[in-house]
């Protein structure tokens, strides 16, 4: 079921409210907007007006007795009666857990991590601008490569009108090569300097700002040191390279694979690189 955004009881600190933005807990919070609830006779916490050991009602937790039992506010109503963020003892959620039965995934300080589609989508985002970025270095060594590949296929296609045997279709001319190893590193390094101003200034790249998400170390909100940076993304590029290789490359590339699918059943929503570098990839809208 899905709830409302609005300022609720902060699960973690009662004595402020956090704001809950539809789909989980934010970092907005705010000091309680009213008295703290009126303990009853025998120590209980009256809520909805009810008065404890047969004594008139108190104040109720947000207003003043007017004589009459007041109505509890809309946001502290019972999950099963409204449907609000869900609460535990006294209006107050467990730690570990957003919608009633369905456990938040965070980390040990209870930020919420990042879902794996909205990981995606920003590394979707942030090739795009990377790729924009390295062109005016990897132009030139592309547009080579390309002619060189289209040479090719057309040399094929011409042996094999004639009646020639064309060459093998499963191997590159050397010659490509000589462009694209060159295209291939540069771009790596513009990623590398991309990913490591972005994450150790801001915590984020444009991409993962644009999906509401961040990098930090799992256990050390804030922005993540550089030599976590180097090492999260080292690990990529570690891959990257092995993947060339004639060979054993296949092996690498499913790794590689095998690296982006990680946090889909990693219980700490982290991906290979992530467990390298101790990081998390978190919510912060």
């Amino acid at each position: 079921m899905s709830f409302p955004a609005g300022w609720y009881d902060d699960p973690q600190d009662r004595t402020q409210q956090r704001y809950w933005d539809g789909s989980t807990w934010t970092d907005q919070r705010r000091p309680q907007q009213g008295p703290p609830p009126h303990q009853g006779q025998f120590g209980q916490t009256a809520q909805h007006g009810q008065v404890y050991g047969g004594g008139r009602a108190g104040p109720t937790q947000y207003g003043q007795y007017t004589g009459q039992p007041q109505q509890q506010a809309p946001y502290q109503q019972q999950p099963s009666q409204q449907g609000y963020p869900p609460h535990g003892q006294q209006g107050y959620p467990p730690q570990g857990y957003g919608y009633p039965g369905q456990k938040v995934h965070t980390t040990p300080d209870g930020q919420p991590l990042s879902g794996w589609w909205r990981r995606v989508w920003a590394r979707v985002l942030d090739s795009i601008i990377v790729g924009i970025i390295g062109l005016p270095l990897t132009g030139y060594f592309y547009y080579q490569y390309f002619q060189v590949i289209w040479d090719y296929m057309r040399d094929t296609m011409d042996r094999a009108s004639a009646g020639e045997q064309p060459p093998s279709t499963f191997e590159l001319p050397s010659e490509a090569y000589k462009w694209m190893i060159p295209a291939i590193l540069l771009g790596m390094l513009v990623s590398f300097v991309y990913e490591y101003l972005f994450l150790t200034k801001k915590g984020a790249t444009l991409g993962k700002m644009a999906l509401g998400i961040k990098v930090r170390l799992r256990d050390v909100p804030g922005n993540p040191p550089g030599s976590a940076v180097a090492k999260r993304y080292g690990f990529e590029i570690a891959l990257g390279l092995l993947g060339s290789i004639p060979l054993v490359g296949t092996l690498f590339g499913f790794l590689a694979l095998i690296n982006y699918l990680w946090p889909l059943w990693d219980d700490k929503k982290q991906a290979l690189h992530d467990k390298v570098a101790g990081t998390n990839v978190v919510r912060v809208s």
